[in-house]
């Protein structure tokens, strides 16, 4: 994921790349195929592709949209901004790769609307088309950039941790490699996604409307920080106001406490900027404080080592003094070749706990067999006693002297 900024303050931006490689795409069914779940700017997202689903002018259309997954478990009332560009890249010559662009004001994704894209991306029988390079050895590229405005940026972490419970529920597994085709276990009821074309632009009147509302009317005691002993495991959604900079995450708060104390220089790097700017700046280092803080080294899978990675070039965007935290992120990154050799120990250990019982039955087995052994010795050695073997193979006989 490449993230960046535009020049100008007011019209900020995170940006991020995703790249989908579909093989085998020529067996895809006429149905929603879904790449995997990817995070941009805290917010999660994810591509649906429609092999053979449009046919305008008696001709069939390759069909892409950028979606929302899981929308239903997002608090009541969402939204989110974003403008976004879908590409099917050319194999043979980059220059050939199609992409189609969202134009005008951000498109605004909510529900129903969870998902803009374009019908007609393009046509399958230039798709099909061996010697046009968008679909070589049956593998079709897709990718998605996709841009936030940064003063939304905040309420991608509220989000992404709304969504983790249902990461755990999936019992931490690991996500699929990007190259595959799947549809999400609880896939929404089909319906026509809102297309480029065909819909208008929202319009936005400003960034009030998707800027988070503070909870709390009034400002906060600073004792009030003090007084918090516990860190909740995922934000409240409480914001609060943080040493006069902006509202920020009530969870956040002992954690950026502790850090702006041990580092002044983390306030002199956002202090000049605008307010938007340092409430995201803050919340996104509040956000890494957090997840360092209340996530244990079991919760660690594919999904939380992808968010880790995502929250930490969101910090680094803002360019703070993070000298002393890098070690921390890097080390937290470097526990899954850890568990990874965990789980390597932990399987020979339970095969060499297998092979040990097997022995300890085995010489259980063993022993009782050499005590029926010595048993049946002493037994033998009692009837041999005192007894003269015979030939079992000669005749029986007679006395010569009973016929004289």
């Amino acid at each position: 994921m490449i993230m960046m900024k535009s020049k100008n303050k007011e019209e900020e931006e995170v940006s991020g790349t995703f790249t989908w490689v579909i093989e085998n795409f020529s067996k895809l069914k006429n149905e929603r195929h879904y790449s995997d779940v990817f995070t941009i700017a805290g917010f999660k997202w994810t591509i649906l592709a429609w092999p053979k689903v449009n046919e305008v002018n008696s001709e069939m259309h390759f069909s892409m949209y950028l979606c929302v997954p899981s929308a239903s478990i997002l608090e009541s009332g969402w939204t989110r901004f974003a403008h976004f560009s879908l590409s099917v890249l050319n194999q043979l010559d980059s220059n050939k790769t199609i992409t189609r662009a969202t134009k005008g004001s951000y498109k605004e994704f909510k529900e129903p609307t969870s998902e803009w894209g374009f019908n007609s991306f393009m046509l399958l029988s230039e798709l099909y088309d061996e010697t046009a390079g968008y679909l070589v050895n049956d593998k079709c590229i897709v990718e998605v950039k996709v841009h936030i405005p940064i003063y939304q940026r905040a309420n991608g972490f509220a989000e992404s941790a709304l969504m983790e419970p249902e990461m755990k529920e999936r019992g931490g597994q690991e996500p699929s490699h990007v190259h595959s085709v799947h549809t999400p276990e609880s896939s929404p009821t089909p319906k026509t996604p809102s297309s480029e074309p065909l819909t208008p632009f929202q319009e936005t009147s400003g960034p009030e409307q998707v800027c988070t509302k503070a909870i709390v009317e009034s400002l906060p005691d600073p004792s009030l920080v003090k007084e918090v002993e516990e860190i909740p495991t995922k934000p409240t959604g409480e914001l609060l106001e943080f040493r006069g900079l902006g509202l920020i995450e009530r969870a956040f708060f002992p954690l950026l406490e502790e850090a702006c104390s041990l580092h002044p220089l983390l306030i002199e790097c956002v202090r000049k900027k605008n307010r938007k700017v340092i409430e995201c700046a803050l919340t996104a280092l509040g956000g890494l404080l957090h997840f360092l803080k209340t996530t244990k080294v079991k919760d660690m899978n594919g999904d939380t080592f992808a968010h880790l990675q995502s929250l930490w070039e969101d910090v680094r965007m803002f360019r703070f003094d993070l000298a002393w935290l890098e070690p921390h992120v890097q080390s937290a990154l470097g526990m899954k070749k850890f568990l990874e050799r965990a789980r390597r120990v932990k399987r020979l250990r339970e095969d060499v706990e297998a092979l040990d019982n097997e022995k300890k039955r085995r010489s259980a087995a063993l022993a009782v067999t050499e005590a029926e052994l010595e048993e049946a010795k002493r037994e033998l050695a009692k009837e041999e006693e005192g007894f003269n073997e015979k030939d079992m193979d000669s005749e029986l006989g007679c006395d010569q002297t009973i016929g004289s």
